[in-house]
């Protein structure tokens, strides 16, 4: 099971990739489990050295009481001080940001986010790429066509 972040591949240029490990409250786990997870429009900051994800939403979990959590909060990432003071250095050059790719379960169960230090791509390679979506299908609806 995991969450893939769709619009990252069409929108950025992948530098590189990181594993982070999430801060996570009961309630999240659960509804994470459920596949109740959005991490679409979710993007990462450095903040007092340390790193967190804003905009990741989980929804609320089902059957959670006055404990439930906030679906929108903003959740701590977890990696080495060595990776986190690379990150901080890369972040500094303009144009440079990171996104989460991909949530996901790892081997022991723990919850971990795929994240990568992406440059925006720029409008006319967005173009490019649905041309090429656009002439990939047309040639495989003519070789149906003419295949029958």
């Amino acid at each position: 099971m995991s969450i893939l972040n769709r619009k990252a591949k069409f929108q950025y240029h992948f530098l590189e990739y990181y594993i982070a490990g999430i801060q996570l409250f009961g309630t999240e786990v659960k509804s994470i489990r459920q596949n109740k997870v959005n991490i679409t429009n979710s993007f990462c900051y450095m903040k007092n050295r340390e790193l967190y994800s804003a905009n990741m939403y989980i929804d609320e979990y089902k059957f959670g009481t006055a404990s439930n959590h906030l679906v929108n909060r903003e959740r701590k990432l977890l990696l080495k001080r060595k990776e986190l003071n690379k990150i901080e250095k890369r972040l500094f050059n303009p144009g440079l940001t990171l996104v989460p790719l991909k949530l996901f379960f790892n081997d022991k169960g723990y919850i971990k986010l795929k994240i990568v230090l992406a440059k925006g791509k720029k409008e006319y390679d967005k173009r490019e790429i649905l041309r090429k979506k656009d002439v990939q299908r047309d040639m495989q609806q003519f070789i149906k066509k003419y295949k029958n």
